[in-house]
């Protein structure tokens, strides 16, 4: 079975990034991706914009942090996530893109793009001195698996 979503937006708010009790971070960002939709009968094009949750753990949390603000243009890759939950007798219900890749896109001052990976194994791997640099073969890398912090979604941290 395959789940695996690709996303390419602009971020419409500036991040939530929040620091469990555990130490672990992790990140909410709201992307917005637009498509143009052109009618024949009428020879018009509209625009449908979508906004998707996309959720960001340990070290790609730490890099959206540092890095990603409204606004910014970024490629997203990662799976789909649905939770569902109760509140006060009403049933709740979120899809959201947990992500295990991320580039940031647009412009810098030297023009270069970066990209960051979640790693097969535990760990981090710093990159190069300078902080904001294209990683070397492999990237920036985390754990598969999210940390699941509790099926409360009361406990959520955002």
């Amino acid at each position: 079975m395959i789940n695996k979503v690709i996303l390419i937006g602009n971020v419409g708010q500036d991040p939530e990034v929040r620091t469990l009790e555990t130490g672990v971070k992790v990140a909410r960002v709201r992307l917005a991706t637009t498509e143009r939709i052109f009618n024949r009968q009428t020879n018009e094009t509209t625009e449908h914009t979508e906004w998707h949750t996309v959720t960001l753990w340990r070290g790609l949390a730490e890099v959206v942090d540092k890095y990603v603000r409204k606004g910014a243009q970024i490629y997203v890759e990662g799976s789909l996530r649905s939770r569902e939950w109760e509140r006060d007798g009403v049933k709740h219900y979120a899809t959201e893109i947990v992500a295990d890749e991320l580039k940031l896109l647009g412009r810098r001052q030297d023009g270069a793009q970066s990209s960051y990976q979640q790693p097969q194994q535990n760990g981090y791997q710093q990159p190069q001195q300078g902080g904001y640099q294209q990683p070397q073969a492999g990237g920036y890398q985390q754990p598969q698996q999210p940390v699941i912090v509790d099926d409360n979604p009361d406990d959520l941290p955002f």
